[in-house]
């Protein structure tokens, strides 16, 4: 017997058993997709599975394939939604003693609204089951197994904030996803007590100008970098230095901190708020690279050659002391006005040695070089930012720009990445590697399907590299099909997960990844650090044997955790989006078909990236035939086709804050599909 606890990015529902009795976390359960007929599965729902575990390294040791026998219930575990109370209820005249036309008022039905948009059915709240809830207020809930009310009664446990509070957003997330927000009082303890880390055998780095390039909002910093030029061993080379937060000093394994942050997982970012994986006196302070503060660190000191190729590398324990807190925007702007310099230098720095960008870009293009040589999967996928104002309101909803200097220290930190991997390879440690499966045949099919409609071809499944999928972007860049190429293209990837056993990572194109730069907000990096600290002795807070032999477990928790954040995340834009339509329902938008199902199209707004369904009963009146394959939707009598990718003009219908839908209509006259393009295009090599 399964519980489902969420979906996935593609929709599909993640379960995990009802009662578990193993050493480890439960197992992940994927649950395939009902039967034609038959609702999907909701959170809380509980059924009967049959179970078949997933082959494959990237898959970890406890992750199984779940096929629906019986729905044993449809009742959750539990409720989270939006409280209603009623008005007194009026009941009918009643015969007898009572005069005909009277009046009897009954009891209030108190309503709960659940948050989940796939859930119909609203919950009654009988008398005294409130816990004095007022209306507007989210409240999380329990079902209660019988009430004279009649079906669905509920009892509310706990009162979360009012919906009509903008910051209420992303508590519904969390609490959707049971994200953990407050830490054990003993791993508080041990966070107040920690203190700042003398030099000691470290070296010392507190003389190298070395800076974090963070976003604006950024809160915590674990990541600085410094480059010049060398000319040996060849000329037009480079010496960067990576330098990471030393969470691993202060994160013991086995303590209080270790457990909470491996529950954790991850940190989980929102717009409102972040919920870190460490507390705020180690994530913000201790941890964190503030400028002109001693903060120990872990460093990778990398050589690459003048075409990006990387010809030595080294790890130490160091003490670093940041030059300055500089953000993308004010390093690209530098970067794009010759500015000789950028940014103003902490105090406290040991030299006056300015802060000049050319060798940090220089050393990125030497480094772009080589990745675009390797063949890597570039998806363009605008990211869009809510703005908040004062109040907690969406003031704007904005692409978040993609700069050349995000992409800089992308390709600095994956370099130090394959430099640790390559380490713990070369030393025969326990890794816990960043892996990417190739796409499965099943949705490298449906990519090439729909490739094929566009005119453009594949190699063969067991010939395809990534540069074939980045040579079709290419092929598509600046065409009015390149944003929902590059989405189709996202869905037919795997996803990425954490295994200690390695497959390489196809997407970035390299056959050994690990993630090290992020132990702030990644266990997984955490446990890259202990095991570089163990091998390489460099002191206290390695890796143990009990934990290494823990990793297959460990893998299969982090990736979970990784994926509840992703998709609490989503769905809090999702709600931050439908909250900021609601004053524009009616108002038309410029819109493309994102999804073509059998009971309706899926489509996303171009100015605001929002996306919301038209239903099958908003489309025209006709007979609507969908085809799977080609992934259109073809009227009978009147032969309108809606299809993938299709630029259509829609009216908004509904925006609900309190689920993050949106309904659209379709302008009629704006929504005829376009021709088809005939021949091939060949994407090339």
């Amino acid at each position: 017997m399964v519980q489902v606890t969420g979906t996935d990015p593609q929709g599909d529902a993640i379960a995990r058993p009802v009662t578990w009795e193993g050493s480890g976390p439960p197992p992940m359960i994927l649950m395939a997709s009902e039967l034609h007929g038959r609702p999907a599965l909701a959170p809380g729902q509980r059924v009967l599975a049959r179970l078949r575990p997933i082959q494959g390294p990237s898959s970890g040791p406890d992750r199984y394939e779940g096929r629906s026998i019986r729905h044993l219930d449809d009742t959750p575990g539990r409720i989270l939604g939006v409280y209603r109370p009623g008005s007194p209820k009026t009941g009918s005249p009643r015969t007898g003693s009572q005069q005909s036309g009277s009046q009897q008022t009954g009891p209030r039905e108190n309503r709960i609204i659940p948050t989940d948009r796939r859930a119909k059915a609203e919950w009654l709240v009988p008398p005294g089951e409130d816990a004095g809830a007022l209306a507007g207020e989210i409240v999380l809930a329990e079902p209660l197994a019988h009430h004279r009310l009649g079906l669905k009664p509920a009892r509310v446990i706990e009162r979360l904030g009012n919906i009509g509070d903008a910051r209420s957003v992303s508590l519904i997330a969390i609490h959707t996803h049971d994200i953990p927000q407050v830490f054990p009082d003993a791993a508080l303890a041990e966070a107040e007590h920690a203190r700042p880390a003398p030099l000691g055998r470290r070296t010392d780095l507190r003389d190298l100008p070395l800076v974090t390039i963070d976003g604006e909002d950024a809160r915590d910093f674990d990541d600085a970098v410094f480059a010049e030029p060398i000319d040996t061993p060849s000329p037009g080379g480079f010496r960067l230095i990576v330098a990471i937060a030393d969470v691993a000093h202060y994160v013991r394994p086995g303590s209080a901190l270790d457990h909470a942050a491996r529950d954790r997982g991850n940190s989980a970012y929102f717009p409102d708020r972040v919920v870190p994986m460490l507390p705020e006196a180690l994530s913000n302070d201790l941890c964190s690279l503030r400028p002109g503060e001693d903060r120990p660190c872990l460093f990778a000191e990398l050589s690459i050659d003048a075409d990006g190729r990387k010809t030595a590398h080294r790890f130490g324990r160091g003490l670093m002391r940041s030059a300055a807190r500089l953000t993308y925007e004010e390093v690209q702007h530098a970067h794009d006005t010759h500015a000789e310099e950028v940014g103003a230098q902490a105090p406290g720095v040991g030299t006056a040695t300015p802060l000049p960008l050319a060798p940090l870009y220089a050393a990125f293009r030497a480094l772009l070089a080589a990745r675009q040589a390797r063949g890597t999967l570039d998806l363009d996928l605008p990211e869009r930012q809510v703005k908040l104002d004062d109040a907690g309101r969406v003031a704007a909803v904005l692409p978040r720009p993609r700069l050349d200097s995000h992409r800089l220290i992308e390709e600095f930190m994956v370099l130090a990445n394959v430099a640790a991997a390559e380490e713990l390879e070369r030393r025969r440690q326990p890794i816990m590697y960043r892996v990417h499966a190739p796409p499965s045949e099943e949705k490298l099919a449906g990519l090439r399907a729909f490739l094929g409609g566009l005119g453009i071809s594949l190699p063969p499944g067991n010939q395809l590299h990534p540069r074939d999928l980045d040579g079709v972007l290419r092929c598509v860049a600046g065409t009015e099909e390149a944003p929902l190429v590059n989405q189709v293209m996202l869905r037919s990837q795997s996803q990425a997960a954490y295994s200690p056993e390695n497959i390489g990572h196809f997407g970035l194109a390299l056959p050994r990844y690990a993630h090290f730069t992020s132990p702030i907000r990644r266990y997984a990096d955490l446990l890259v650090h202990r095991a570089l600290i163990t091998s390489l002795h460099l002191g206290p807070g390695g890796l143990g044997a009990d934990e290494a032999a823990r990793f297959a477990d460990t893998a299969g928790q982090i990736t979970a955790t990784e994926r509840r954040a992703q998709l609490a995340e989503r769905e809090a834009i999702d709600r931050y989006l439908a909250a900021f339509m609601t004053d524009k329902v009616g108002a038309h938008f410029a819109a493309r078909i994102s999804s073509v199902t059998r009971f309706g199209i899926f489509v996303t707004v171009a100015e605001s990236g929002a996306s919301g369904i038209v239903p099958m009963s908003a489309l025209p009146d006709d007979y609507w035939q969908h085809d799977q394959t080609e992934q259109t939707l073809t009227g009978r009598r009147t032969g309108q086709t809606f299809r993938l990718a299709q630029p259509v003009e829609v009216r908004l219908a509904e925006a609900s804050p309190v689920t993050g839908g949106l309904v659209f209509q379709v302008v009629p006259d704006r929504a005829a599909a376009p021709a088809r393009r005939g021949g091939k295009r060949s994407p090339g090599r």
